[in-house]
């Protein structure tokens, strides 16, 4: 099989892992006696990614292959997923502190995995003589994929007295609503785990003589040193608590629509997960664009343009509503957020690995993800969750339980946010000159 279309394979089982709950979770949490809790299981992400992948980055330079490591990640956050499962299909309200324990666990296994799909990715690309700034991005897209396959099942699959279907009318006994999503996101990571030890091997570097720092992966750190670089990881934190906000909160705003009676029997308010795979569409478009715009006008611009993409993705929701024409406003933002995303988390990831010695490469993938999905989401989504718990609170309806409340003020305060970033960052950060 082609190398191209290996890795594609490889990116579309990755995202469609985390596609499966990322952005239905939080509907489900509601209904299931959490919903206080939604930011918490989005900040767990973060947390985790403080270390986890820096240990696993560690680990895939000095101890096991990437490619292995990745699906043995997959193995082991797949098994907490059917736990979750599981616990979820054995009481409608589970206990609370062993749910949040079993997903802790989860992602902890499959936060990492989002640096060495990378990190495999690049090696595989570099031992087949191709170019990683030209041939990843296209394959990358199909991760996006992946993620729009699994949204869009879990938005339209359901269970009906045992009895499978798919159907976009609205039914209590969806994917999105239940604890099914989890056991879509388990089977699909017990898939990637074989299909990973299939995968062209990506040869660890030789050994040498190190000391304590270098084995421990903390030479990464060294990147710290240069006044760019720092900048550099320093604004990936502040932009990175602008990245779990909407997957979050995203859906259970648009679905609680449903609690305006005048709203309620809109087709956004009734597939919001399906609306929101707008955004991984616009993403998988967007990632194309990424060769021409890194070559073209370099990291600065890109990151840049990302920034203020975020501007508009909470601005549009500020604005929109569940009926036309309001809804048009949501479909701009997620139209906007696959520069938002790509642009920053594809972009990044490529400047990272072109800047830093063939020897810490993933310990600085690692480091990359620990600034952005690790302190960065970790803070912003914990502050987002603080924001919108003052403005607004879980309400029992005729139609169920929604999210209701001042959201327009929480998404401008998030957008204005995010453009004090982008115009600090266009102040102080510096490029080589060429």
């Amino acid at each position: 099989m082609n190398l191209k279309v290996r890795l594609a394979l490889m990116n579309f089982l990755e995202f469609a892992v985390w596609g499966s709950y990322l952005t239905s979770m939080g509907q489900y949490l509601g209904r299931a006696g959490m919903g206080a809790e939604i930011s918490w299981f989005y900040a767990i992400q973060g947390i985790v990614s403080i270390f986890m992948p820096t240990i696993m980055g560690v680990i895939a330079d000095r101890l096991i292959q990437p490619q292995r490591l990745l699906g043995l990640c997959h193995l082991i956050a797949g098994c907490f997923m059917v736990s979750l499962f599981l616990l979820g299909n054995a009481s409608p309200n589970p206990d609370k502190t062993l749910f949040i324990s079993l997903y802790t666990l989860s992602v902890a296994f499959y936060m990492p995995t989002l640096a060495l799909s990378n990190t495999a990715a690049f090696a595989i690309l570099k031992s087949g003589g191709l170019d990683t700034v030209k041939d990843f991005p296209p394959i990358r897209v199909f991760g996006t994929v992946g993620f729009i396959a699994t949204m869009w099942f879990v938005n339209c699959a359901f269970l009906d007295g045992g009895n499978f279907g798919l159907t976009l009318s609205e039914n209590a006994g969806k994917f999105q609503y239940t604890h099914l999503q989890f056991l879509v996101s388990g089977i699909l990571g017990f898939v990637l785990f074989l299909y990973c030890f299939t995968l062209p091997e990506c040869k660890l570097a030789p050994k040498a003589q190190t000391s304590l720092s270098e084995t421990l992966g903390l030479n990464a750190f060294s990147m710290f040193r240069t006044k760019r670089m720092a900048l550099f990881f320093l604004f990936s934190a502040l932009l990175g608590m602008s990245l779990q906000v909407t997957n979050g909160y995203a859906t259970p705003f648009i679905t609680s629509f449903k609690g305006i009676p005048e709203m309620a029997d809109s087709f956004a308010a009734n597939n919001a997960t399906l609306l929101v795979s707008i955004s991984q569409i616009a993403e998988a478009l967007c990632i194309l664009l990424i060769p021409f715009f890194m070559r073209r006008y370099g990291i600065k611009t890109v990151m840049m343009i990302a920034m203020l993409a975020w501007v508009l993705r909470f601005g549009f929701f500020g604005l929109g509503n569940a009926v036309f024409p309001g809804v048009v406003l949501f479909i701009l933002s997620c139209l906007v957020y696959g520069v938002a995303f790509d642009f920053f988390n594809v972009s990044g990831g490529l400047f990272v690995d072109q800047e830093c010695d063939a020897s810490v490469r993933a310990s600085a993938q690692g480091m990359f993800m620990l600034m952005t999905n690790g302190l960065g989401a970790t803070v912003g989504t914990l502050l987002a969750g603080k924001v919108i718990n003052h403005y607004c609170q879980w309400v029992d309806t005729p139609k169920g339980s929604f999210l209701l409340g001042d959201w327009q003020t929480c998404w401008f305060i998030f957008a204005a946010y995010a453009l004090v970033v982008a115009v600090l960052f266009g102040l102080v950060f510096r490029t080589k000159k060429q």
